[in-house]
């Protein structure tokens, strides 16, 4: 393992962080205008993870580990568990039902807010040309991973500062936590273990986009959802291809 990358590796994951942070302040600091028009950025932002997911995370998953396609399920299922439990244990006993809307999709973005500091991690330990390669296709799709995280967040009953607060440290602050936390073990991990999180974290992001932000944007029925929708799979097009 190269022990020269480091500062890469948490340049790549700061950017990634600040461009999320901008992501939720300007949305934040603009909040009337964000109520108006979430349901677009919750639509865009479905294109972006469930297009990215299948065309580029489950894929590569599945080449680094025969067992992915188990680990998707065991990602999206076990995000749905945790959903169901947390309806019934926590919203119902607390009589806010609706607080699934923002925490199960902040669990998700975060896990993969996470493994994407792992990423950088991995990828510039390759070399400094697939780090970087990497980090702009990353990075891209962070400014609506905060937006949405912090939308959801206040759409389950958060108040401002706190949905600004938790949607930074799910979307935002975990991507560097996760880059430091894994660059000391990298020589340790494995190809398939790699796989197998990219595959939970597929699976999640699946979850996250079908079963969060797709039927809430469907309940508004608003014109140019789907404009917006096909924006979002655009962009993740063009992370792909920015990774080729």
């Amino acid at each position: 393992m190269s022990t020269g990358v480091l500062g890469p590796i948490l340049l790549a994951s700061t950017l990634a962080c600040a461009v999320t942070t901008a992501g939720i302040y300007l949305i934040a600091r603009h909040e009337p205008w964000a109520n108006r028009n979430a349901v677009y950025f919750m639509s865009f932002a479905a294109g972006v993870l469930i297009s990215v997911s299948f065309v580029h995370i489950l894929p590569t998953s599945f080449e680094m580990n025969g067992a992915a396609p188990v680990f998707v399920l065991l990602g999206f299922l076990g995000l749905h568990l945790f959903n169901r439990l947390l309806h019934v244990f926590v919203c119902q006993h607390r009589q806010q039902p609706e607080l699934t809307i923002g925490i199960t999709p902040m669990l998700g973005i975060g896990f993969h807010s996470f493994l994407d500091g792992l990423i950088y991690s991995v990828t510039f330990n390759v070399s400094i040309f697939t780090g970087a390669v990497a980090a702009i296709g990353m990075v891209l799709h962070e400014f609506p991973e905060g937006i949405v995280t912090f939308v959801l967040l206040e759409q389950g009953g958060f108040k401002k500062r706190s949905a600004a607060l938790w949607a930074f440290l799910a979307a935002g602050l975990s991507t560097p936590v996760g880059a430091l936390i894994s660059y000391p073990f990298l020589h340790r991990m494995s190809t398939p273990t790699l796989g197998g999180l990219l595959a939970v974290s597929g699976g999640a992001l699946i979850y996250v986009g079908a079963s969060h932000l797709l039927p809430a944007v469907e309940k508004e029925n608003r014109r140019y959802t789907l404009i917006a929708l096909a924006t979002g799979v655009l962009v993740a097009a063009g992370i792909v291809l920015s990774k080729r």
